[in-house]
């Protein structure tokens, strides 16, 4: 005997209900990107008044134009470079001060859909990316370009007079640290590939003389081309890398589920 047919119209509609929190949900992301550009504008605002596009400009330029020969200026090849370039430093000082709102607006509008050991975890992983980025720049500005610039200009000879463009030299400005920024990320890289279950930490530390080589080839990539900065960022990328997996294992046992048993750390 046939089983009786189910009317296909006591099933119920999986899309029902769905489209007004759906709404809410692309209203909450726009409510958060603007209080995000709006942190980023009252930055830029600020320091528009002080200490200013020009003097901030003069601040990035300063490591440049302490290797340079005595009298040697950067210049402008475009006619509205020396109004463009202080501007886009304007804003890319303003978005670096404003990040940590930035990322906290990342971090409220995730957090309702995370369980609360997974809210353990967020939080303080956005205030450690900051605070690395931060400092991966700083190591780039205080530390790298001065060897750098030094060592190109040593190389140039004497017939040659540098005048660096504005222009170029911002490129190379925000990819360096970018590139550094970046690199100070390893840990929190590391962390996350461990918690969500990717790698254990026992293969981190098996894979660790392949990260080594990736790293080298990384490093010989995105630095200039000195060794000493190469085998700067190459010593800080590694040693973030071992911090990472320590900090990996006290982050698993924290943000641990309450029946998540499966999971074991790896002994060292």
């Amino acid at each position: 005997m046939s089983e009786p047919r189910t009317d296909k119209t006591d099933k119920p509609d999986e899309l029902a209900g769905t489209e007004q929190p759906f709404v809410q949900h692309l209203m909450e992301l726009r409510d958060r990107m603007i209080r995000a550009v709006i942190a980023v504008g009252i930055a830029a605002a600020v320091l528009a008044f002080y200490p200013g596009p020009g003097a901030l400009y003069d601040l990035m330029a300063a490591p440049l134009v302490a290797s340079l020969p005595k009298g040697a200026t950067l210049i402008a090849t475009n006619v509205i470079s020396p109004f463009v370039v202080p501007i886009k430093i304007l804003f890319m000082t303003a978005f670096m001060i404003a990040l940590p709102v930035v990322l906290y607006q990342v971090w409220a509008f995730v957090a309702p859909g995370l369980y609360a050991h997974e809210k353990k975890l967020v939080m303080p992983l956005v205030i450690s990316s900051t605070l690395l980025f931060f400092v991966g720049v700083a190591f780039s500005y205080f530390v790298v370009f001065k060897q750098v610039f030094h060592f190109i200009q040593s190389f140039a000879p004497k017939s040659i007079t540098a005048a660096p463009d504005i222009e170029e030299y911002l490129n190379f400005v925000i990819g360096m640290f970018l590139a550094f920024g970046l690199a100070f990320e390893v840990p929190i890289a590391v962390i996350l590939l461990v918690r969500m279950g990717v790698l254990t930490v026992a293969q981190l530390r098996q894979y660790r003389g392949y990260f080594w080589v990736v790293a080298a080839i990384g490093t010989a990539l995105v630095t200039p081309p000195d060794a000493g900065s190469m085998i700067m960022l190459l010593g800080v990328v590694g040693s973030l890398y071992e911090v990472g997996i320590i900090a990996a294992q006290v982050f698993l046992k924290a943000t641990k589920a309450p029946d998540d048993t499966d999971t074991e750390v790896a002994k060292p």
